[in-house]
């Protein structure tokens, strides 16, 4: 065998592997789904929770987000975060957009820009199975009120005539609190109060009096980042039109949107 004729063969092998090689390079090039982060405060159940067992995230929020990143071929990635800590968090793009049962106002529109409301909430009352004192907001004036910390709910009672206000990280120690008697009333919105009591909680704490303040869960997104907006108003309007919006609320709230 001639020296040349290993030569060649050495090179068509050499070849032939780079051949190979860019094969399956063009194979892992594929390109990733990109990754949207949605920042939520996950102890808001039914919009936002970790299941028990497996800790994973859950809840209407999460499944409207899912569907929404799906429309826009992004893969939705759930950042728990303290609700007070939301806005700085977007305005520091530690995440892309806020969806945590998040009331639009005023002032929170000046931070952020809100997508069309997704959701029709507004305020309740829980207090004890056997408090036959409090019928309404009225009957908060001068009374013990737990809230949750950053909410409208917080907000709105503080406006409420000597209440005692404190504040909680999150709903379900709000609940706690009124359930161990340091509190006289628990002021949340109406759907999160409505399936505490379903989960168990009316067992010894009950609703009452009117909701109060009709407001609009949107989703926020920087003030900056218009054009993320604006896709997600898009596809927004999407899942609502092929149904896939009505489905997940049906799933969560067992009846139609309204």
């Amino acid at each position: 065998m001639s020296k040349k004729w290993i030569a060649f063969a050495i090179l068509s092998v050499f070849v032939l592997t780079l051949g190979l090689a860019g094969c399956g390079g063009s194979q892992q090039a594929q390109p990733a789904a990109k990754v949207l982060k949605v920042g939520a405060e996950a102890t808001f159940p039914p919009f936002e929770f970790q299941e028990e067992k497996s800790k994973d995230y859950t809840g209407f929020d999460v499944d409207l987000m899912k569907a929404i990143g799906k429309q826009m071929g992004m893969e939705v990635q759930i950042v728990n975060t303290g609700f007070d800590g939301l806005i700085p968090a977007l305005e520091g793009s530690q995440i892309d957009v806020i969806a945590s049962a998040m009331t639009i106002t005023d002032e929170r529109s000046k931070k952020v820009n809100f997508s069309k409301p997704y959701y029709k909430s507004g305020l309740s009352i829980v207090v004890k199975s056997d408090n036959n004192t409090i019928k309404s907001f009225k009957d908060l004036e001068g009374k013990r009120l737990a809230v949750q910390i950053g909410t409208t709910g917080a907000e709105e009672a503080k406006k409420i005539k000597d209440a005692k206000v404190r504040e909680f990280n999150s709903a379900s120690e709000a609940y706690l609190e009124l359930k161990a008697g340091g509190t006289d009333a628990v002021v949340n919105d109406l759907p999160v109060n409505e399936y505490y009591l379903a989960q168990g909680g009316n067992k010894d704490a009950k609703l009452v009096g009117e909701v109060l303040n009709a407001e609009e869960y949107g989703i926020a997104v920087a003030k900056k980042n218009t054009e993320l907006a604006g896709k997600i108003n898009k596809a927004l309007d999407d899942i609502k039109q092929n149904g896939e919006y009505a489905k997940i609320y049906e799933k969560w709230f067992g009846k139609k949107p309204q």
